[in-house]
């Protein structure tokens, strides 16, 4: 028996809309720094931290959850359309 604690499969995933707004804020923050005229350091560093999160989501996560990072998918909202639950939409496409 081992007292090792086995962590679960989700322990440790941060949810891709928090990754994406982080993703966001460091590249505005990069934009911020440029029109501001901070030293060129500074901008090339948080440039490079900009590019390093969607790269470090892809190795984590993979291509697809790297693409859901910078393209995510609009799903519509509940009071689109006639307003009906999907499975009574699927009753009606026939």
């Amino acid at each position: 028996m081992s007292s090792v604690a086995t962590p679960d499969r989700d322990a440790g995933v941060v949810p891709v809309a928090r990754t994406r707004l982080k993703l966001v804020v460091s590249a505005g923050s990069t934009v911020l720094a440029a029109v501001a005229g901070l030293p060129g350091r500074i901008v090339v560093a948080l440039a490079v931290i900009s590019l390093a999160i969607p790269l470090a989501v892809a190795v984590a996560g993979g291509g697809r959850v790297a693409r859901e990072l910078l393209f995510p998918v609009r799903r519509p909202t509940r009071d689109s359309g006639l307003g009906h639950s999907p499975e009574q939409g699927e009753r009606f496409v026939t």
